[in-house]
């Protein structure tokens, strides 16, 4: 089973693009438009929506979110005494397979935080993916 995870731009980089977009939508009114005619409304109208997408990312918690991961979840979970590391590892203990497991889960559970505490996940997935996580253990 697949997830998708949706992924806004920071709050630095939507700052930037707001600006830069209110810049332009100057260009345009000042000078696009009396020069251009058409383009320069076309112009002035791509600028008010660089603002608007930008404003909403970096002034609200909800935002446009602009990239799409998808989490292919169908892979099997990881099981006590299996390596993460790769097949080559034969040699490792079981105390050091259970370390690395250990690690990733803590990986794992950070990485979800972030992602609810971001705004890109809800607190629903985030208790899902948590108990997920930790079933694992």
């Amino acid at each position: 089973m697949a997830k998708k995870i949706k992924i806004k731009p920071g709050k630095t980089q939507s700052l930037i693009g707001f600006f830069v977009g209110i810049v332009f939508c100057l260009i345009g009114i000042l000078v696009a438009i009396p020069s251009a005619g058409l383009f320069g409304i076309f112009w002035t109208i791509v600028a008010v929506i660089i603002i608007v997408s930008n404003g909403m990312n970096a002034f609200s918690d909800k935002g446009i979110s602009t990239h799409e991961i998808l989490i292919d979840e169908s892979s099997r979970p990881i099981q006590e005494g299996q390596s993460l590391i790769g097949k080559g590892t034969a040699h490792l203990d079981q105390h050091a397979n259970v370390s690395e497991l250990k690690k990733d889960i803590q990986l794992r559970l950070k990485a979800a935080e972030e992602l609810y505490q971001e705004g890109t996940i809800t607190r629903e997935e985030y208790e899902e993916k948590r108990k997920e996580l930790l079933k694992k253990i």
